[in-house]
């Protein structure tokens, strides 16, 4: 069973429509104490870095997220927003992130000739080979919304890159805990290996 985080900035509806296509359970949850059986987590995101810190405080997410994740050590899933909540803090923000994964959130530079935000369909390299990213080709198409990217610190946590004017990590990792910045429940059979891949962990 995967629970998935209803902090109130989530696309939940069709991130669990895809988990049922491919026949993986979920449950959405908007009550901290429901997660104390938990023994997966998804953490989706959308919007600003700021206010998805302050909703997951009000709501009395942090505790909870902190104990799974640091202390239970359960795997732990960001997509999108979620993945850069995992950082350190934004450049959109003033606010700290969980800082989970030692790492930045950057706005992508407006001179580079590209279109802010970053959207569509991408080409992705995979870094190191991973449990999330088993199966996957050396090269993959996966679909982005998002006007910040995520560059770690320690590059041993990068496990997939891809480029848009810079070249920036597309998915990240550090023991139980993961993050893609893509959308996989948008990604078609790609995305779809994603979540397989993170239910078998």
């Amino acid at each position: 069973m995967i629970y998935i985080v209803d902090y109130g900035m989530g696309n939940l509806g069709s991130v669990q429509n895809m988990l049922k296509h491919i026949g993986i359970p979920s449950q959405i949850v908007d009550d901290p104490c429901v997660l104390e059986k938990a023994n997966k987590i998804l953490l989706p995101g959308v919007g600003s870095f700021d206010q998805a810190m302050k909703h997951i405080q009000q709501k009395g997410f942090l505790r909870i997220l902190n104990q799974k994740a640091l202390t239970e050590k359960i795997p732990v899933l960001g997509i999108c927003l979620g993945m850069q909540l995992l950082t350190n803090g934004s450049e959109e923000g003033i606010l700290p992130g969980l800082g989970w994964i030692d790492a930045k959130t950057i706005r992508f530079p407006i001179n580079n000739g590209l279109k802010v935000p970053h959207m569509g369909w991408n080409i992705v390299h995979t870094s190191f080979p991973n449990l999330l990213t088993k199966k996957l080709p050396e090269e993959s198409r996966f679909y982005f919304v998002h006007s910040y990217y995520v560059k770690v610190v320690n590059e041993e946590n990068s496990i997939l890159k891809t480029d848009y004017g810079v070249r920036f990590d597309a998915a990240i990792q550090k023991n139980n805990i993961y993050g893609v910045q893509f959308h996989p429940e948008k990604s078609h059979k790609f995305g779809m290996q994603i979540l397989k891949n993170f239910a078998e962990i």
